[in-house]
């Protein structure tokens, strides 16, 4: 059976794209209500009206700065995004070592930033469920971050020595990913940690 596919998007390691206008303190406080709303409740369940009056604006000022809730769903993905790598990158970068080190303190990272960030799991995947089109702003940044994920994963994979990085970073991202499901349905609470003794199997032969 033929899969569809997701539209090829480029990935920029260690940095992610920027498209939401200019800041202001109005912008700010719609998108930490969105961000808030759209984890805890639903991109679906929730409302402009409800964003607004969260953030204490106006509709036209929520419109005004974002254009439309299909954009402000995009900057708040940007925004998890961005924090994402900021704390992944910060968390391996400051452990250091090898290769297959710093591939295994990904998943150090990703078990505290489930304990903080992911009570109800993946909030990209979660976003994904809702947004079925391909060609939706919000579904490109879902895209971006999970294909971003998988090379920074084959970087170090490659760096590692691995014969096949591409290969070894699917199976790394598929221990991510079920990690972070696992736990959010309560099925494993040392989810991140039990991926990463898989994944010590897996880099066995790094450098």
């Amino acid at each position: 059976m033929t899969r569809s596919r997701e539209p090829k998007v480029e990935v920029h390691v260690g940095r992610s794209r920027r498209v939401e206008r200019s800041k202001t303190p109005a912008a700010d406080r719609i998108l930490r209500a969105a961000s808030k709303m759209f984890y805890r409740e639903g991109i679906r369940a929730v409302g402009v009206d409800a964003i607004a009056a969260e953030a204490d604006v106006t509709k036209k000022t929520l419109y005004d700065k974002f254009g439309s809730k299909d954009e402000l769903i995009a900057a708040y993905l940007r925004a998890r995004d961005e924090r994402w790598r900021s704390w992944l990158l910060g968390v391996v970068e400051r452990r250091g070592g090898t290769a297959r080190e710093r591939i295994l303190s990904t998943f150090d990272a990703l078990a505290e930033w489930i304990e903080r960030e992911n009570p109800r799991g993946c909030g990209f995947v979660n976003a994904a469920a809702e947004l079925p089109h391909a060609d939706h702003p919000a579904r490109v940044v879902v895209m971006e971050q999970k294909m971003w994920m998988r090379g920074y994963l084959a970087e170090l994979a490659a760096e590692g020595g691995a014969d096949n990085p591409e290969e070894l970073a699917e199976r790394l991202v598929i221990l991510h990913e079920g990690a972070s499901v696992a736990y959010s349905l309560g099925m494993a609470e040392d989810a991140a940690r039990e991926a990463r003794q898989m994944a010590v199997t897996l880099v066995a032969d790094l450098q």
